[in-house]
């Protein structure tokens, strides 16, 4: 009897011991997946600063922040990205002009006043916006937003700073809009209950009371946004004049421009690697990297901050800006906005429309509204707000419908099956079909399991701590890296360090970088969404931390991470800079046989059909719509399972 309690005992102990060990070995792989997106991003700052930083020591810091000219392939070249800063910042700023009103005007109506059946057009609608790749943005800026310019405003060509800040304008709106329109949905009801209880009309609750109380949350909206525009590399580049020039006056929004993004995209390629000119692009993206973590990283320091605040007691809830200060940045805003449309509308206006109107807003403004009573007021501010809405839609239609009826006529059963010829005049884009679905396919299954096992850390694992912390903020700067930096990274390290060279592994790999953070994010608010009494039953029931995330937390979790890896295979499916210098050619009657060989990609086919190919305005759009189906699809159907799943837990 002894020797069989003894044995028992040790047998007991052995499989406790098993279980530890088993434990610590899935603890340590998961810590692993979440350390992952720090060490990627301390990779890109290497090899960013590695290849760039000869450039620095040669030309010296200050000439090559400041100096006026970008003129590297001249005899005597010079580095100076002076104006491809200004350029950035330019468009940039005329993109929020377009954009900030357009925006804050669809948030608050959707949050405030439309009823719950125009909300679920809205939404969707705008979502669907940040679907469309950008690529496609800038084909449709390209052929008709440059065209318009051109004929309204009498100019030899539309590709100007106009044409970039409109586009890029657009491109921001989705992120403005929806993380406006969860500021102000988070405002507690009671603000609008008392306001309205003391006699507030409904618009004075809003702009008196909802919209201060928001603020700060706006604020990282448009900041978000500002990271948008500052990334971007398609659109931009293909409506700009990419002219590294100051405009000049320096207020011509008519003049063309060149960006920091539009650079690495259009000279990259052709460039010597080991050359003067090679180490001056790295240090662009290295400038540019800088700039967008800069961004980026100030909203997602707000969002957190309210965040915080929102799950923290009442009593200890603090504003991230007192009333006063608020209200001085909405004024300070309001003079900005003020003044930018002054001087936009004096450059492209014709004198006699412009004072006018500047006339009639400024008598408005001093006198007009004293005289209106508050009702009157509430409905022209309900207009506007009406206003802003129809044009965000009318936006998405307008595109929409070029792009379909344009590209219907090029779709046929030979179009989707056969590969191109003459240049992409004729023939199909099977090849570009089926090699865009290896890439994003490749991507997914690489981030999906390190994505997951990185949320799974961070919400199973962890609590909040210095190495939290520090896994968070690799997740939110490789978050907000500029996808043509991705390109360049991958392009350095896994085509020329790693001799992988140009293909569809390196692609792939490219491709599931940039989506990682995407996959965290969603998986994490996914595992977040389920009761903690759950994972508290299975323990009590004497399961292990393993098993209790295997059979009780992830199962329920699984819609929500299929969201995200849908979402993922969208954004991926629609992305050309990463992949310019990493896996794509543009034309290719057969498809790989092997992952070291390159592919055809949409995106990619579209942009030099666009850009390089006269006399293809039929397989232009034909390509065009056959991506916009693709990915509007895929961001479709996570929609779909989101509302499924959603309606699903409210019942």
């Amino acid at each position: 009897m002894d020797l069989l309690t003894k044995y028992r005992t040790a047998a007991t102990g052995s499989a406790a011991r098993f279980f530890r060990l088993k434990e610590q070995a899935v603890r340590s792989v998961f810590f692993c997946t979440a350390l992952f997106a720090v060490v990627v991003i301390s990779f890109i700052l290497l090899f960013l600063l590695r290849d760039g930083y000869s450039i620095f020591e040669t030309v010296g810091i200050p000439a090559f922040l400041f100096g006026m000219s970008w003129t590297p392939t001249a005899m005597e070249p010079a580095y100076g990205i002076f104006p491809l800063i200004v350029g950035t910042i330019f468009v940039t700023f005329g993109a929020m002009v377009f954009a900030v009103p357009l925006s804050l005007g669809c948030a608050i109506y959707i949050s405030e006043i439309a009823s719950p059946r125009v909300k679920s057009i809205l939404k969707p609608a705008t979502e669907l916006l940040a679907g469309i790749p950008s690529v496609v943005y800038g084909f449709f800026g390209l052929i008709v937003l440059t065209t318009l310019i051109r004929e309204i405003f009498n100019l030899p060509t539309g590709e100007t700073w106009l044409a970039g800040s409109i586009l890029l304008g657009i491109m921001a709106l989705p992120t403005i809009i929806s993380v406006s329109e969860d500021a102000i949905s988070s405002v507690p009801h009671e603000f609008r209950e008392g306001s309205l209880a003391v006699g507030a009309t409904k618009w004075e609750t809003i702009s008196r009371v909802i919209v201060p109380a928001a603020l700060s949350g706006i604020a990282a909206a448009i900041i978000l946004g500002i990271g948008r525009a500052i990334g971007e590399t398609m659109a931009v580049l293909m409506v700009t004049g990419n002219a590294a020039i100051l405009p000049d006056p320096i207020w011509n929004v008519l003049s063309p421009i060149r960006t920091l993004t539009g650079t690495l995209g259009i000279e990259m390629g052709e460039v010597s690697i080991g050359s003067d000119h090679y180490h001056a692009l790295f240090g662009v993206a290295v400038v540019l990297l800088i700039i967008t973590l800069i961004v980026n990283l100030s909203a997602v320091r707000i969002l957190n901050y309210l965040n915080e605040g929102r799950t923290a007691p009442k009593a200890s809830k603090k504003s991230l800006l007192s009333p006063r200060a608020a209200d001085k940045l909405r004024t300070i805003l309001t003079y900005v906005l003020a003044v930018a449309g002054v001087i936009i509308l004096c450059v492209i206006a014709p004198l006699w429309i412009a004072l006018p109107l500047i006339a009639a807003a400024l008598l408005w403004y001093f006198y007009g509204r004293q005289r209106i009573t508050r009702y009157q007021s509430e409905k022209i501010a309900f207009g506007l707000l009406v206003t802003a809405s129809v044009i965000v839609i009318a936006i998405l239609v307008f595109i929409l419908q070029d792009i379909v009826i344009n590209g219907l006529p090029a779709l046929s059963w030979e179009f989707l099956t056969q590969p191109p010829s003459d240049l992409g005049r004729a023939g199909g884009i099977f090849p570009a079909i089926i090699g865009t679905l290896y890439l994003v396919c490749g991507a997914i299954l690489i981030a999906l399991p390190i994505g997951v096992g990185a949320a799974v850390y961070l919400v199973e694992y962890t609590r909040e701590g210095p190495i939290t912390r520090l896994i968070r903020t690799g997740v939110d700067l490789l978050n907000g890296t500029p996808s043509i930096v991705f390109g360049l990274f991958a392009f350095s390290f896994i085509v020329i360090y790693l001799n992988v060279g140009v293909s569809l592994l390196a692609g792939q790999i490219t491709l599931a970088l940039m989506v990682l953070p995407t996959i965290i994010r969603t998986t994490e608010e996914s595992l977040k969404s389920i009761p903690q009494s759950l994972r508290e039953g299975s323990l009590a029931l004497g399961a292990t931390r393993w098993q209790t995330i295997k059979s009780v937390v992830l199962p329920p979790a699984v819609p929500g991470i299929i969201t995200g890896a849908i979402l993922s295979l969208g954004r991926a499916a629609g992305e050309t800079a990463p992949i310019m210098f990493t896996a794509v050619v543009f034309s290719s009657r057969f498809l790989p046989t092997s992952l070291f060989q390159p592919v055809m990609a949409l995106p990619y086919h579209l942009f030099i059909l666009a850009t390089n190919i006269p006399g293809a305005s039929v397989n232009k759009y034909g390509t065009a719509l056959v991506l916009l189906i693709f990915v509007v699809g895929i961001y479709s159907v996570a929609i779909l399972v989101r509302n499924h799943y959603a309606k699903k837990i409210r019942g």
